[in-house]
């Protein structure tokens, strides 16, 4: 085991031969070397935010990800060295690594696309080290008792009339065991995708806010286009524009379709223009998230951990707003997609997540309406009371 201070010069060195990577113009209020001389380096690099968008903007230059990348190999030496704090800062970007390779693998002008062997060599770092703390065991999990009135209830050793005891809990597989990769193939794309956002998923508490939005406004892309059924739980209407006798709504913005006269109800231009508003609005956040990444497909072996890490980001309690709005708006996109894709276990987990966060958003807006109104009665001055006067007969 490592001493605290080969820890922090091998956190100073490794942070310190950025320098030579990097573009040479950062903000003039920032610098990498100020991150170095702190106590700890790899802690007070992973909490910055200029750091994190200098290496964002070099990591997703174009001609990024090839196997000569320097940054990538960077980042792949960094996670090979034994300080768990190093491999946090890896782990912060892996959103934005996989947001890149995922996009320009799936992508209609993949062929002319550059090599990818920097973004996958971080990758398979991550699955190794992964497969190796394994062992070639699979990941199993205990699944309580369903016979007993709840999970706090002790099991009772009976025996039922075949003669065994059929009180233990019984066992499931999580993930099977892992095989040794030496590159990525197609075939095993989603595995390696998988267990790296399940290392991801491990070390979320300590992951910074920016790091989670990425990879939510990401997951949101990878679910595909804007669809209105990704507001059906929350009551929402789908927006329909009437044209003459038929209605042509449709699922997706890109199916619906303006009326420059009146329909049979007498309504004219006013109201397409406030149909026009509102889909104006909508194709804004379609914009948005097709910035970040393209339609990809969503095998259960990455959806799985993209689900558990959306359910954190959703629901923790520490987590900044910014980050559960971001979450909010990728689970109802992908419970569109699991709709469309007719995936029974997509559609359940995200439809859980969706009334979780509705009943989550409900208790703080009650929770703050009460505080308001608590605080406004206190501040209200009553009003004085007349002194009251006794009459005494003499």
């Amino acid at each position: 085991m490592q001493s605290w201070w080969e820890s922090v010069s091998k956190a100073r060195a490794r942070i310190l031969s950025l320098s030579s990577i990097l573009p040479s113009d950062p903000p003039s209020s920032f610098s990498l070397s100020s991150l170095a001389d702190s106590e700890r380096p790899a802690l007070s690099f992973l909490s910055s935010f200029d750091a994190y968008e200098l290496l964002s903007s070099a990591l997703s230059c174009p001609s990024s990800g090839s196997g000569s990348d320097p940054l990538c190999q960077w980042l792949y030496n960094t996670y090979l060295s034994s300080d768990p704090h190093l491999r946090l800062i890896v782990l912060s970007f892996l959103p934005l690594l996989l947001g890149l390779y995922l996009s320009r693998i799936h992508s209609s002008d993949s062929a002319s696309a550059p090599s990818l062997a920097g973004f996958e060599a971080v990758l398979l770092a991550i699955y190794s080290s992964e497969a190796k703390s394994r062992g070639g065991k699979q990941v199993l999990i205990q699944i309580p008792d369903l016979s007993q009135p709840s999970l706090y209830h002790t099991p009772r050793n009976k025996q039922n009339p075949h003669g065994f005891d059929d009180s233990r809990p019984s066992l499931a597989v999580l993930a099977p065991p892992l095989e040794p990769q030496i590159a990525v193939k197609s075939t095993k794309r989603p595995v390696i995708v998988g267990v790296a956002l399940d290392c991801y998923f491990k070390q979320i508490s300590q992951m910074p806010s920016w790091s989670k939005v990425e990879l939510c406004k990401y997951a949101s892309a990878w679910a595909g286009q804007d669809c209105a059924c990704s507001d059906k739980l929350d009551g929402d209407k789908e927006v329909e524009i009437r044209n003459g006798n038929e209605t042509n709504g449709g699922y997706f913005l890109e199916g619906r379709s303006l009326s420059n006269g009146s329909d049979d109800n007498g309504h004219g231009v006013d109201d397409v223009v406030k149909e026009m508003e509102k889909l104006s609005v909508e194709k804004i956040g379609t914009e948005d998230s097709r910035q970040k990444g393209v339609r990809i497909p969503l095998p259960w072996e990455i959806l799985q951990p993209l689900l558990r890490i959306i359910g954190h980001c959703l629901l923790g309690p520490l987590n900044s707003q910014d980050v559960k709005d971001a979450a909010s708006m990728a689970v109802r996109r992908l419970y569109a997609r699991g709709s469309h894709d007719l995936a029974p276990q997509a559609i359940l987990a995200t439809r859980s997540l969706i009334l979780l966060d509705k009943r989550a958003r409900e208790a703080a807006k009650a929770t703050a309406v009460t505080a308001v109104n608590a605080s406004s009665d206190g501040n209200t001055p009553s009003k004085a009371k007349k002194p009251e006067m006794l009459l005494v007969s003499k």
